[in-house]
């Protein structure tokens, strides 16, 4: 007897070999994945050396102009959680690399969208983020086959790099002052031949308002943005021996409130008396251990340092510089090679540093004081950035920031990479080659994963004014003809040899970039459900 299939029953079987979720998962997924598109989209036109700059107002009123990728999404109110994941993934590229903070959330917004339309294909969330996962792997293995590696010693090669990071900022056409300033500023605390990390907290970077970018220079030795105190003493002193102090040279005070009752002026007399005895006393005894410059470190509790002193001291001929922060004792200690001194009795010639020179110099309408000559120099570096305003100061500060960051990246792992969206077509090509010798879901992943890489290229061409689309093309064409450097070169507007036109970058930028960018897309896709938790 002939059984009678339903057309129900045909189709049921159909249905379930693909992948169908359950309703609000794939909502949840959608709205993550739009939410964190949201935010990519809102930095893409950041990109590249045509990308335009951000202005950023804090509820304080306070306006920051900036393309860095990081601070834009630092600064930005994100309420949703899968938005704020990208926030953190630029942070997690901050820390890693330095560079690169635009790309990687842009290549996860990329990303993303590819996943979207695998799994509107019916294909299983885990099944995409396994297969997105080893086509990183593999992309990390294809980018370690395009390197060109570096010797330290090669200065020119450092200097591309670094104008290379610094030509996508605001203040790229000071490229040729900054990007020097940064691989000598990193040279100059690390030992080229043994170095595998640079330790950029050696490498302070003082803003003055005043001047313009171009008059930012490197300083072996330390900058103070305060003038000189003290009436009527040097401001200028040779041969320095320079004291630290974390103590006050003032009256002492009781620790609580409470009043002295005076009841004639002899008493008054005699406490005005002491009081000078007291200052007198330490003052003499700074200027015995041979101490001709002063350093005193911000006091909340009382003044660090009264008038009364400075009109002694400055007697002594000491140069006294006061207001020293607090986080910057640490970095004036490794320099100076002095030791803080926290109480009187241990000030001995031992836990002073030497200069060979203490000046306060005039820069715009105010002073600074230099020090310069240290002993043994090697172990830190000061940057003194100056500029017309507030905002190109802070754009100049973390541009310069990101050029230490690529040099940084450079003493980690000593190989280039060309620039100008030239690895990811590249990528893209091998991985979507690759793909063909896989079966199954995966090839379409690994499919989805080399598309979505062109993205960066892509956007390079957008911001620039050019056609992305025909330029994406041509710069496959080229790439399929075996042209590996091939990329977009945004200045004359086409396709060029990119490494002769030195736009190069260190390949620690595009590793952590591509790896941190297909985590934070598989957590993403991992996600099913968001759950609010009442306090």
């Amino acid at each position: 007897m002939p059984v009678n299939i339903s057309a129900g029953g045909g189709g049921d079987n159909v249905s379930r070999s693909e992948y169908k979720d359950k309703d609000k998962p794939t909502q949840i997924r959608y709205s993550n994945i739009t939410a964190a598109k949201a935010v990519a989209d809102a930095i893409r036109t950041a990109l590249g050396p045509r990308g335009m700059d951000k202005m950023i107002q804090a509820e304080n009123g306070d306006v920051t102009i900036t393309n860095d990728g990081a601070t834009i999404l630092k600064q930005m109110q994100v309420l949703h959680p899968a938005a704020k994941m990208l926030v953190e993934l630029s942070k997690a590229q901050d820390i890693e690399a330095g560079d690169g903070t635009t790309s990687v959330v842009v290549l996860a917004g990329s990303l993303l969208d590819a996943s979207a339309n695998l799994l509107a294909r019916g294909i299983h969330p885990t099944a995409i983020s396994e297969a997105f996962q080893r086509a990183a792997q593999k992309s990390t293995e294809i980018l370690e086959s395009l390197v060109t590696p570096l010797d330290l010693a090669d200065r020119e090669s450092l200097l591309k790099s670094a104008s290379t990071s610094l030509n996508s900022k605001v203040v790229s056409q000071y490229s040729s002052i900054l990007s020097p300033i940064a691989v000598d500023a990193v040279m100059k605390v690390i030992n080229p031949a043994t170095a595998t990390n640079v330790d950029l907290k050696d490498i302070k970077i003082v803003k003055k308002i005043g001047g313009t970018v171009e008059d930012t220079e490197l300083i072996d030795g330390l900058v103070f943005t305060s003038k000189t105190s003290g009436a009527g003493g040097p401001n200028k002193v040779e041969k320095a021996k320079v004291g630290l102090i974390q103590f006050c040279i003032s009256p002492p005070k009781t620790d609580m409130d409470n009043q002295v009752i005076v009841s004639d002026y002899t008493q008054m007399d005699r406490v005005l008396r002491e009081e000078r005895a007291y200052i007198l006393d330490i003052v003499k005894k700074i200027k015995k251990s041979g101490c001709n410059v002063l350093l005193i470190q911000k006091s909340i509790l009382r003044d660090a340092v009264s008038d009364l002193a400075l009109h002694f001291l400055a007697k002594m001929k000491i140069l006294v510089v006061k207001e020293v922060e607090r986080e910057d004792v640490e970095f004036v200690c490794k320099t100076l090679g002095c030791k803080p001194i926290a109480s009187v009795d241990h000030f001995v010639p031992e836990n002073l540093g030497s200069a060979e020179l203490v000046e306060e110099v005039q820069t715009g309408s105010s002073k600074i004081v230099k020090v310069t000559g240290i002993a043994c120099p090697g172990q830190t570096v000061t940057v003194l950035i100056r500029g017309s305003n507030k905002l190109v100061i802070e754009e100049a500060d973390r541009s310069l920031h990101d050029a230490l960051c690529v040099i940084r990246c450079l003493v980690k792992k000593r190989a280039l990479i060309a620039g100008g969206g030239a690895p990811e077509i590249e990528l893209s090509q091998r991985l979507a080659e690759y793909a063909n010798s896989l079966t199954g879901m995966e090839q379409y992943c690994f499919r989805s994963f080399a598309e979505a890489l062109e993205v960066i290229p892509f956007t390079l061409a957008e911001n620039a004014g050019l056609n992305p689309i025909s330029t994406v093309t041509e710069l496959r064409a080229r790439h399929a003809q075996g042209e590996k450097n091939a990329g977009i070169n945004v200045r004359k507007g086409a396709i060029t040899n990119i490494l002769e036109e030195s736009v190069v970058q260190p390949i620690l930028v595009s590793l952590s970039a591509i790896t941190l960018a297909s985590e934070t897309v598989r957590s993403i896709l991992k996600i099913d459900d968001i759950v609010n938790c009442v306090h």
